[in-house]
């Protein structure tokens, strides 16, 4: 084997560990993003449920004991409808934040498609 090929097979194989470290840190900050986002939305998740528990919580408490005979159900329902509402609006939040991103690794599929299409003949 000439000197040159010898260096010319350690250049490419260089050069293809250095893609591959280059592919894999992409992969892993991905990885973290998506692990964030998934904390994002069950946080979000938990908070509607319990936004809701309290409004059905504030809305029989509201219903029992705190207004009189003739405002009872008016108050009840009020209540009712704060809490119903402003757990919706986090639902929509939510919703949002979650579908602003795009499908998981897509940078790290599209680098790797790049890479099969320059190794292509």
């Amino acid at each position: 084997m000439s000197a040159g090929l010898l260096e010319s097979v350690q250049n490419l194989l260089a050069g293809l560990v250095d893609l591959g470290r280059t592919r894999f840190e992409l992969f892993g900050t991905e990885l973290r993003e998506e692990l964030a986002r998934l904390a994002a939305t069950l946080l979000g998740g938990l908070a509607v449920l319990v936004l809701v528990a309290l409004g059905l919580a504030f809305g029989a408490l509201a219903f029992i004991v705190w207004m009189g005979e003739a405002n009872r159900l008016g108050a009840t329902i009020g209540v009712a409808v704060f809490f119903l509402v402003f757990a919706g609006a986090v639902a929509l939040w939510l919703r949002r934040v979650t579908g602003e991103k795009p499908r998981a690794f897509e940078a790290t599929l599209s680098e790797l498609q790049r890479d099969l299409t320059a190794i292509k003949p």
